[in-house]
């Protein structure tokens, strides 16, 4: 239980932006009820109790009240850090837009907080990157709604490792000698098996596809942010 007698839910802070001279709202993805706006007062005061522990990739226990859309923060405690550094840092911020985009406010999917919290397990120990990413994208869409089939093609036949494919919107996987899909890759991604470097690049180039058409057209700035990096690496 929190503060005089609330009881505290997990959360993480996907995402936050001022509000008037020293107020944030925060989209925090809670363990239960989804994302949740919250408006956290005064937070931006040097002397805030609370601007310390506010803080992204961290699991809090929060508690907030209000009958509105936006809540606004009762109580904040810190539970633990998952501490990015590098290119992890960086697609951390990734991992907060994308589950952002593919939630809505008050859609309640603890699976999917386990599959986030999971997700930054992973990306502290700065290894294997894209493959994280690339199970965290595939989890992440099945859960929402959205599962990308990969044992068989378009027409309901299985994938054989041998073959090519290219990928059709709203058609599913089409088997073509020109594809620029292995088999190979797309049976390893489906039983996320380890990806060599050739076959990372086929899933990230699929997966793109993929998650950009369900997008609508919405940019990501983090996407923009990860390619400047790399090209200057």
């Amino acid at each position: 239980m929190g503060q005089a007698g609330r009881e505290l839910q997990s959360g993480f802070i996907l995402q936050h932006k001022n509000y008037k001279e020293s107020s944030l709202i925060l989209d925090v993805l809670t363990s239960d009820n989804g994302i949740i706006p919250i408006l956290a007062k005064g937070v931006r005061n040097k002397h805030s109790r609370w601007a310390g522990v506010l803080l992204p990739f961290s699991r809090l226990d929060l508690c907030w009240s209000g009958k509105g859309d936006l809540k606004t923060l009762v109580h904040v405690e810190f539970s633990e850090k998952y501490p990015l550094q590098g290119m992890a840092l960086y697609c951390g911020f990734y991992v907060n837009e994308l589950t952002s985009c593919f939630l809505h406010p008050y859609d309640s999917h603890p699976e999917i907080f386990r599959l986030y919290q999971h997700c930054l397990e992973q990306l502290q120990h700065n290894q294997q990157i894209e493959q994280i990413l690339r199970a965290f994208e595939l989890k992440l869409m099945e859960l929402s709604g959205y599962g990308l089939q990969l044992d068989c093609d378009g027409q309901g036949f299985p994938i054989k490792p041998d073959n090519k494919y290219y990928y059709q919107v709203n058609q599913g996987l089409i088997c073509d000698e020109q594809g620029n899909l292995s088999g190979k890759m797309l049976l390893a991604l489906q039983q996320q098996k380890s990806l060599s470097e050739k076959y990372q690049a086929e899933a990230k180039q699929l997966l793109r596809l993929v998650i950009d058409h369900h997008l609508q057209g919405k940019k990501l700035k983090s996407r923009s942010v990860l390619a400047n990096i790399i090209r200057y690496l």
